[in-house]
């Protein structure tokens, strides 16, 4: 089997693609997004780092993060929050759905095995990441405009005038592909 090298550039930024397991519908229903939330505070007050931009779809969900200075354990940081989401949802998801391999690799129902990381090059490319994540309910279809997706930091983003409300809302956008 192939060994898989994820490229590590203390205090970097990274894009992050994390599926659940199966492509369960289940992490915007409130026990596993509130779950989530929790994990992420609390595994950040532990191995500090920068949240720039998140969006949170049924089965998956896209973040970038910014490490400190001389960090870049995300590896670290994605188990952690995994195995605490894992963990609180226990009795949400059971254990019957679980293979002998998985219960082997101590992995539960809820998160696919890997995850999917991007280095950061420079501004165009956290640029084109971020309208990336923001745009992405509307690319599967869950929403007819960015605004209208409340598992987004793209709020934050308004609220700050990053954006303009209607960002992304019927001006052409629709056939855009952002951050591919």
């Amino acid at each position: 089997m192939p060994e898989y090298r994820r490229a590590k550039i203390p205090g970097g930024t990274y894009f992050f693609t994390v599926k659940t397991f199966q492509r369960k519908p289940i992490l915007t229903q409130e026990p596993y997004r509130l779950a989530l939330r929790q994990a992420i505070s609390e595994v950040r007050d532990l191995l500090p780092f920068e949240n720039i931009a998140w969006t949170l779809l049924p089965d998956h969900l896209h973040t970038v993060w910014k490490f400190p200075e001389g960090d870049a354990n995300f590896s670290l940081r994605w188990s952690l929050i995994k195995q605490r989401v894992t963990r609180q949802c226990a009795d949400e998801t059971g254990s019957a759905s679980i293979t002998r391999s998985r219960q082997e690799r101590r992995e539960g129902t809820i998160w696919q095995h890997r995850f999917w990381e991007h280095v950061i090059r420079d501004d165009v490319d956290l640029e084109r990441h971020i309208d990336y994540i923001h745009y992405n309910p509307v690319k599967h279809g869950y929403v007819p405009r960015v605004i209208d997706w409340p598992y987004s930091t793209f709020h934050r983003y308004v609220r700050l005038g990053v954006y303009p409300a209607d960002w992304a809302s019927g001006d052409g956008h629709e056939e855009a592909e952002f951050g591919e």
